[in-house]
């Protein structure tokens, strides 16, 4: 019988990273500003922009940092209203209570993606929106961004899940006004821990620095595109010199000698990731039980998991059988709904202030709505071990439920 595979494991990091490494185990070099210029994290972020076609990027701690110091960089008034997805996870809502905003819930489709007309009853007497592209399923950005400019309501994106993921060929995270990433062991470059925010917005980017913890001026060594100095952003810095406070969330150099070796990486991950995803949800799509919402049709996905609907399972004891009965086959599904104190459940986001939304169709996708971990390094037998494993469990459970008619 075939093993199941080991969904969990990153891909190796490369090896051109080892000598970086050597080297600053050496020489103990390891904080971002102790080089005069040309710091693997200055680099990264220079890197970074450029395969991303911005003029700006900071590297942080986190993709919570990355939030957490855009809505700060936006300098929105305390308990201001902030749009999220209500399928999300519990860390962007946490980085809005952080900023000292108030997180406002819009409902989620069964595909996964923002309800458009309860984000647009919502958007009324929102200061910023922040569009969590969740698993790398990506909402109607065109009608987001048509109701958000002619509000006035900058757009934020959370693209933790879809590096490399297109919107009309437009690269997620470019779209909004700031878009931050992570390199969380999960994500497609893995770091461990670690985000960036991209913009080019110069009042924006200098804000954000400073905020990360460029002291004094330090921030003289953050450059602009090309890795020169950019007169708006020096601008930006002079005016906002003292006048900000340090959260010290910055990124340090190891992580940086990490990460920029997986960046040549990242086009071979999403073509596989997307080959992969994409097998696998034809095959699920064969049963009468399982459910791949398709992609909205602008959209080019970069997936690195797959989500999928059950269909016809009428009570959540037949969900929780279908679980357990593809972890006994070898896969382990999370129906997030269902699963203890999930941190995408928002109803266990009671750190939020006031009372908790009252969100039916949310509630009900995430009932059903099923994950598994689909790592671009998987091969065919692996993809076709784990499309078998779950069409099974599934007639596992159907099949007896018309045997016995219930």
């Amino acid at each position: 019988m075939a093993l199941a595979p080991n969904v969990y494991d990153a891909e190796p990091i490369p090896d051109q990273a080892r000598a970086e490494i050597d080297r600053l185990m050496q020489s103990g070099d390891l904080f971002r500003y102790t080089a005069p210029a040309d710091a693997p994290v200055a680099l990264l972020e220079r890197e970074f922009a450029d395969m991303m076609g911005v003029k700006y990027a900071l590297a942080v701690s986190s993709c919570s940092a990355a939030l957490f110091l855009s809505l700060r960089a936006l300098d929105l008034a305390p308990g201001a209203n902030v749009l999220i997805p209500a399928f999300t996870f519990a860390a962007v809502p946490s980085a809005i209570v952080h900023a000292g905003c108030q997180p406002v819930l819009v409902e989620v489709a069964e595909n996964y993606r923002i309800d458009m007309r309860d984000f647009a009853a919502k958007l009324p007497g929102a200061a910023a929106v922040i569009i969590s592209h969740m698993r790398g399923h990506t909402s109607d950005m065109d009608a987001i961004m048509a109701l958000c400019d002619a509000a006035g309501v900058p757009v934020i994106e959370d693209a933790a899940h879809s590096l490399g993921t297109l919107w009309h060929g437009e690269k997620i995270g470019t779209i909004g006004k700031i878009g931050c990433f992570s390199f969380q062991s999960y994500k497609l470059i893995n770091a461990g821990e670690g985000g960036i925010l991209i913009t080019d917005d110069a009042d924006l980017a200098a804000r954000a620095v400073i905020m990360s913890g460029a002291y004094e001026h330090n921030w003289k060594k953050h450059k602009g595109p090309d890795g020169q100095n950019d007169p708006e952003l020096t601008e930006a810095f002079a005016r906002w010199q003292n006048e900000l406070p340090l959260y010290n969330m910055r990124l340090q150099n190891l992580s940086a000698a990490v990460i920029r070796p997986q960046l040549d990486e990242v086009p071979r991950r999403v073509r596989d990731g997307r080959a992969n995803h994409d097998y696998v949800a034809a095959a699920l799509n064969s049963s009468p039980w399982l459910d791949v919402p398709p992609p909205l049709a602008p959209e080019t996905r970069a997936p690195d998991s797959i989500q999928f609907n059950l269909v016809g399972f009428e009570t959540d004891d037949e969900a929780r059988a279908f679980a357990q009965a593809a972890e006994a086959r070898g896969v382990k599904v999370q129906v997030f709904g269902l699963s203890t104190d999930n941190a995408r459940a928002f109803w266990n986001w009671r750190f939020i202030p006031g009372e908790t939304p009252d969100l039916p169709q949310t509630r009900a996708m995430l009932m059903r709505a099923c994950d598994v971990r689909l790592p671009a390094r998987l091969k065919r037998p692996e993809l076709d071990f784990i499309a078998g494993a779950l069409i099974a469990a599934a007639d596992d459970v159907k099949g007896e439920a018309r045997r016995y008619g219930t």
